[in-house]
């Protein structure tokens, strides 16, 4: 399982752990990844997706699944969310 933030694309960073005589030892930063239900108006269902915390915080500040998924670029998605875009983009149309 990867540690990638399915709607934002985070993923860990490599550092080092300095001591207090200046050792450098290599260190994994991991993204805080929660699994999450998250609901689509669009779409009236919850999707289970694996989130970080600051990606949770986006989607939230944005107005909701929908809105995040329609204005962010699909580079950054993972292919789950890029099939749960294109779903929402098509039902909007047709409501349209």
């Amino acid at each position: 399982m990867s540690r990638i933030c399915e709607l934002t694309g985070k993923t860990r960073l490599v550092g080092n752990n300095v001591s207090h005589a200046k050792n450098r030892t290599k260190k994994t930063f991991l993204p805080n990844l929660q699994n999450v239900t998250l609901i689509s108006d669009t779409l009236e269902k919850g999707v289970k997706l694996r989130v970080s915390t600051h990606g949770l915080r986006s989607v939230e500040h944005v107005g909701g699944l929908d809105n995040w998924l329609l204005k962010t670029k699909d580079d950054k998605l993972s292919l789950k969310a890029r099939r749960l875009k294109r779903e929402v983009a098509k039902k909007q149309a047709a409501a349209a």
